[in-house]
């Protein structure tokens, strides 16, 4: 599988993993979801939001999209669920991602 794996320094290649990221059909998704959430969400709460079943899936596009930054995964203690929360770089490019 082909993925996105770095963020770059020069603006075009930025822009260039902008669209690769906002043309894929789920990277959009949980990071308008993650947005929304205050305190994140675990990866069972993202596999529900994308709806697909797939948590082999939805762990890739997280290993995506934090490879690149855009997400960070915070350890709960005692034994909860720990929860992938958005970057303050996320936070950033997240308007021209989901196009708000």
């Amino acid at each position: 599988m082909k993925g996105t794996w770095f963020w770059p320094e020069e603006p075009k290649a930025q822009a260039r993993v902008l669209r690769t990221v906002r043309g894929d059909e789920h990277l959009p998704i949980i990071l308008a979801a993650l947005a929304k959430s205050r305190d994140g969400l675990s990866n069972a709460q993202i596999d529900n939001k994308l709806a697909n079943n797939s948590q082999w899936r939805t762990l890739w596009h997280l290993r995506q999209l934090t490879a690149l930054g855009f997400v960070q995964y915070e350890v709960e203690i005692f034994g909860d669920a720990g929860k992938y929360m958005l970057t303050e770089l996320a936070k950033t490019v997240l308007p021209t991602i989901t196009g708000q």
